[in-house]
């Protein structure tokens, strides 16, 4: 039997949040969606989630408020941040903060499909797909 893994989609761009959950609900996850940073420490804190989507900056604080909240519960989960323009600086400083991605919009299904796999390649690989080397 195949382990649910569940995804939080922090975005407070709609249009964003929409689409990455309609690609995520192809892909057999259990998808929790939200808009600010209180909504979405509230759902870290109370359920067991494997990756995190999150815009880099939500209307009550940025990604990186979330991870250290998410820090105060059992097992941090990998945060694909979402950025507006991928500039170098900005990449580097959160690439080195944790077990991140940076992804620039638009956002595109092949992309969201790798940071799943890789995510769980971190985790449990047999969980959702078997991914072959």
């Amino acid at each position: 039997m195949l382990k649910r893994w569940d995804v939080l989609v922090a975005c407070a761009d709609m249009g964003n949040r929409n689409s990455l959950i309609r690609m995520l609900e192809g892909m057999s996850v259990g998808v929790y969606s939200c808009c600010t940073l209180s909504q979405a420490a509230e759902v870290l804190s109370s359920r067991k989630i494997e990756l995190v989507f999150c815009d880099e900056n939500l209307s009550d604080g940025s990604f990186r408020d979330l991870l250290r909240r998410s820090r105060l519960w059992i097992g941090t989960p990998h945060f694909v941040v979402i950025v507006q323009f991928a500039e170098c600086k900005e990449c580097m400083e959160t690439l080195q903060v944790g077990d991140f991605e940076v992804m620039s919009t638009p956002l595109y299904p092949t992309d969201i499909e790798l940071a799943v796999i890789r995510a769980m390649r971190n985790g449990n690989p047999e969980s959702l797909f078997r991914v072959s080397a």
